[in-house]
């Protein structure tokens, strides 16, 4: 099954969830653990080709 949802739009989305982890409240391990994640999905996602 393809994404509806066009890659710019899925990198934008996870770059901002990435600053929300840094700025949540939880351990600081918790926090870069889901900030590396986010980020992760982004490289993926602009790897894909179109995100600039």
């Amino acid at each position: 099954m393809t994404s509806i949802i066009p890659p710019a739009i899925r990198a934008l989305a996870h770059r901002r969830m990435a600053l929300s982890a840094l700025r949540a409240k939880s351990s600081l391990s918790v926090r870069l653990k889901r900030y590396n994640h986010h980020m992760e999905q982004v490289r993926a996602l602009e790897g894909q080709g179109g995100v600039q």
